[in-house]
């Protein structure tokens, strides 16, 4: 996925209000940005950070400007919530994503279980139809270890017992986590930060749903899937 536009360089001062942070531009001018991210953004939000912000066309919006990568560990991260199911669609296309890519049909926002959209419904003439459920991940504590959730999450949990009754129901349920970092090469479920999540992942793993890990190549261009990522749950290995 490439950006439309170069990116802009900038120096984060805070965020705040969850979708709202005031950066320091090269040139000195000071602006207010739009955070397309309204989780807990743990470990991406210390002031002096670089940032790279991309800026709208649109004459209407209040704020022109909106983050998307933050610099944190020495490495390029991608925090806007609104690319992972691109960069997922792309990668199940690519063949990354076990044999999903040979679904002929990909349908975005779906509607299915009681009050959810699934990410994706893909449907194959002469297979059962796989929801797909996509997640966006950039938090890291150990070097090389990407973990999920950053804060506690019921919503997430809620999708994956819906993804329980769909795969209950007869259809394929897979859950795709995409890294938003170059640094990362293995994955795991933040148990301490919410059982609850962790405690429905096990409910869906045993009931069927299957789960892929996607890890990205960052830059200022572009932001690519291009691999595979191990999960550990339980100190095993996927």
């Amino acid at each position: 996925m490439k950006f439309p536009a170069p990116l802009i360089e900038a120096r984060l001062i805070r965020r705040y209000k969850r979708f709202l942070a005031d950066v320091e531009l090269a040139d000195g001018t000071l602006c207010t940005v739009a955070v397309p991210n309204t989780g807990s953004m743990l470990g991406l939000t210390a002031p002096g950070s670089r940032v790279l912000l991309s800026r709208s066309a649109n004459p209407k919006r209040k704020y022109p400007h909106s983050l998307e990568i933050v610099e944190a560990d020495g490495t390029l991260v991608g925090i806007n919530t609104g690319l992972p199911n691109r960069l997922a669609a792309e990668a199940i296309r690519a063949g990354l994503v076990g044999d999903l890519g040979t679904y002929p049909v990909l349908r975005p926002e779906q509607r299915y279980g009681e009050r959810s959209r699934i990410d994706f419904l893909l449907e194959h003439p002469d297979r059962p139809p796989a929801y797909v459920e996509v997640k966006n991940v950039h938090y890291m504590r150990e070097p090389g270890l990407a973990e999920f959730p950053d804060t506690v999450t019921a919503r997430g949990a809620r999708h994956l017992d819906e993804l329980v009754a769909m795969r209950a129901a007869g259809a394929r349920a897979v859950m795709v986590y995409v890294v938003q970092r170059s640094d990362c090469h293995r994955f795991r479920l933040c148990a301490d930060l919410d059982p609850l999540y962790a405690a429905a992942f096990a409910r869906a793993c045993d009931a069927g749903v299957e789960a892929f890990v996607i890890g990205c190549q960052i830059n200022a261009d572009a932001i690519v899937p291009d691999r595979l990522i191990e999960m550990e749950f339980d100190g095993h290995v996927s």
